[in-house]
């Protein structure tokens, strides 16, 4: 099989852990890292092995040994630095939240689509062994109808003002940052709702720090999500059906494990793996590229689309915008 290279851009926490897992993969060469230091670069390029080590993006971009690369700067970059790697001719695997806005986001899928690259968002919990089981078991009906989802993702962030968590400038708050795992998991499993509904708290900074989120679908169905940078919570997930319910255990996002209740019985269904579990994202990243695919069929572009907008009508519900997203009628570098 022949290796797919890989690039890395930025080189944060959760670059690292990407870089630890393509280290190992098979099918995978890490090859390339790209900071905005030479420093930088050399410094996680020695952690990780990586033989390449640029002192800039637009280096790690243009070369031409790298095959895809991953963007994990913050949610504020995705959109120029997404862009960048495009007209570089690199297909991309793009941190979550995929970008500022839907605008950014319909922009990036546009030039993916037009340059005839593979570009996904990196919602890696969505590969994991129990999520796949989670849709085998809504789709054979075993708990009857889901008429109401609950899941939160909450922690207490001890950061300054400046740090990228509270900065409005680097698209800050929670629902970019936390919200938009219970957001994209009942999105995966309902697609885009109907009505929107929500309480927030902005803090200091004037980003969203805690929200309660409230969609609601046709016949009914409805979903109660928390995102919070401001108070941990226990981040279990329920969806109730209309003949029992499956509860993911915290922390539902990287669970091993469903509990099937029905009948008055709870079962235990072991969904077992080893590593980080974003080892899976990658392979489908890779298979996908093999194939000549330009998007997942898991994740798909339009759903990422779909999610930001319904992060933007949120947004607009608390009068939260951000200093740098794009807005209609303006163009940037890169999109000519």
């Amino acid at each position: 099989m022949e290796k797919i290279r890989w690039g890395i851009l930025s080189t944060g926490r959760i670059a690292g852990r990407l870089a630890d897992t393509l280290r190992s993969l098979e099918g995978a060469e890490l090859l390339a890292v790209g900071s905005r230091s030479l420093e930088a670069a050399e410094a996680f390029g020695e952690e990780y092995a990586i033989p390449r080590r640029y002192g800039s993006y637009e280096e790690l971009a243009a070369d031409p040994d790298v095959d895809v690369i991953y963007v994990a700067s913050p949610h504020s970059h995705h959109y120029a630095h997404t862009l960048l790697c495009l007209e570089h001719s690199k297909h991309v695997l793009c941190e979550k939240s995929f970008a500022h806005n839907a605008l950014e986001a319909r922009r990036m899928a546009e030039k993916a689509r037009e340059k005839g690259l593979f570009l996904m968002e990196a919602m890696w919990t969505r590969f994991l062994p129990h999520m796949v089981r989670l849709r085998e078991l809504l789709a054979q009906k075993v708990i009857g109808e889901v008429r109401v989802i609950q899941v939160s993702m909450g922690f207490r962030a001890q950061v300054g003002p400046e740090h990228r968590l509270l900065n409005p400038e680097l698209a800050g708050g929670a629902l970019l940052d936390v919200g938009v795992y219970p957001l994209s998991f009942t999105s995966m499993l309902w697609g885009k709702p109907e009505r929107l509904d929500s309480q927030a708290y902005l803090g200091p900074t004037g980003v969203d720090e805690q929200a309660v989120l409230l969609l609601g679908y046709r016949d009914g169905r409805m979903a109660a999500l928390v995102s919070s940078l401001h108070t941990p919570t226990n981040m279990a997930a329920y969806l109730y059906g209309t003949e029992g319910y499956v509860e993911i255990p915290n922390p539902w996002y990287r669970a091993k494990r469903l509990v099937l209740h029905k009948d008055g019985q709870a079962k235990t269904l072991e969904c077992p793996y080893e590593g980080h579990g974003d080892q899976f994202q990658a392979i489908e990243t890779m298979n996908c590229i093999r194939a000549g695919k330009l998007e997942s069929e898991v994740m798909p572009l339009a759903e990422t689309i779909a999610i930001m907008e319904v992060m933007d009508a949120f947004r607009a519900q608390w009068g939260l915008r951000y200093p740098g997203e794009l807005v209609e009628g303006q163009r940037t570098a890169g999109e000519g």
